[in-house]
């Protein structure tokens, strides 16, 4: 098949409580730049939006690196205008701190109070502009995983969703369940982030040339 204009997200994102400090998660971005990887070596032009990790950008792919979870919406709502098909790898942070601080807060002997407002839910906000554009997401989920992820295959209007959990975080090895909507869930062998990067490219070909 020719070439597709993929866009994947990858790994965390960072809300800043003040200068220095944060809430995170720990994402280490290894899905989503493997399937980056993947999408590259079989021929499809690839924008990577990543959060922050310690991994090399891949050769050949073009990367654009965000931090917060607004950051991060701004580059793929872009991204997303001149796409063919898009896979939501990251981890986004769900809160934000209400009010930044300009300079890092000294430590005080007391309970300190942050209030938290939730962020932009970037897969369901281009979900519901996709249009002719297959998207894939994905849930990280550590208990009733199924059907916290069929909710959010609906939510996110994606034409299919990936199921992992904790034991996948930092890992170099994967293992997932998948579900392609109208389908039947698939327990996929556990492998290589890169081979099952393999496998879900197979995936997003077949069904991006399936009859409209």
């Amino acid at each position: 098949m020719a070439g597709l204009r993929i866009l994947i997200t990858a790994g965390p994102t960072r809300e800043h409580l003040d200068t220095v400090r944060f809430i995170s998660n720990p994402s280490s971005g290894k899905m989503g730049y493997a399937l980056a990887e993947a999408a590259r070596d079989r021929g499809h032009r690839v924008t990577l939006v990543s959060g922050p990790v310690v991994l090399d950008p891949p050769a050949g792919v073009r990367v654009i690196r965000v931090t917060s979870a607004a950051e991060m919406a701004a580059a793929s709502r872009k991204g997303f205008a001149a796409c063919d098909v898009a896979i939501f790898t990251a981890a986004v942070s769900d809160y934000r701190p209400v009010r930044r601080l300009p300079r890092k807060a000294p430590k005080r002997k007391r309970a300190v109070t942050v209030r938290l407002e939730p962020t932009e839910d970037i897969a369901a906000a281009l979900g519901r502009a996709k249009g002719t554009r297959l998207t894939v997401a994905f849930a990280f989920e550590d208990h009733d995983g199924r059907a916290h992820a069929e909710a959010k295959m609906l939510d996110k209007n994606a034409d299919a969703i990936v199921l992992n959990g904790p034991a996948n975080v930092g890992s170099d090895r994967a293992k997932v369940e998948v579900l392609v909507r109208g389908g039947r869930w698939q327990r996929w062998p556990a492998g290589g982030k890169r081979q099952i990067a393999e496998r879900l490219m197979q995936l997003v070909e077949r069904l991006h040339s399936r009859p409209a």
